[in-house]
């Protein structure tokens, strides 16, 4: 039986490696006239065909496979649009100055819990990139593949997301200080 199932892996990539080869230039080329830039068209053809080789095998009719995967490739155009309006890119050398400096003091005081705490009241887009970077060791990469955005995305995500976290942790710490008020004499 594992031999059966060897053959039918080798089978499925090798009509996978036939459908990338068939349509790979022409779904690029529709991506680049959609995005207008060579790394965006790449992005977009290579999450069509991860997404195809996750949910191809849904497709009944395979007459309609070239249809699926510009239909496909659309749609992750459109939802990448949305997310850069809802999540708008910034290079982290265009928001340097937004960012606070962080003092090594504020963070050698802070025990994990406190970091927890403060993470869960980060913005949820934050959320997830400082704890893959930070409590999961992922590379900017892997958080990237993970998460489905850009690199620069990740990057910025995090620079502004520590900002955030910064700014909790700071706002926390003020009361504490401001509660052991010195007896006036």
């Amino acid at each position: 039986m594992a031999h059966n199932d060897n053959d039918s892996h080798v089978t499925a990539r090798h009509e996978f490696e036939v459908l990338v080869s068939r349509y790979y230039s022409t779904l690029y080329q529709f991506a680049f006239s959609l995005a207008r830039n060579e790394d965006e068209a790449c992005e977009l053809t290579q999450q069509t065909f991860y997404t195809w080789a996750r949910k191809g095998h849904q497709l009944r009719d395979r007459s309609k496979v070239k249809t699926w995967l510009f239909t496909t490739l659309y749609h992750e155009f459109l939802e990448k649009k949305r997310r850069q309006i809802r999540f708008p890119h910034y290079e982290l050398s265009a928001v340097d100055q937004d960012l606070p400096n962080v003092l090594p003091a504020t963070v050698n005081e802070l025990d994990s819990k406190t970091v927890l705490q403060s993470l869960a009241q980060l913005e949820e887009i934050f959320q997830a990139p400082l704890a893959l970077f930070y409590l999961e060791q992922h590379s900017y990469k892997e958080i990237a593949d993970i998460l489905g955005v850009p690199l620069g995305t990740v990057k910025s995500r995090i620079s502004r997301g520590i900002a955030q976290l910064q700014q909790i942790l700071t706002d926390e710490k003020l009361p504490a200080k401001n509660s052991k008020r010195e007896p006036h004499g």
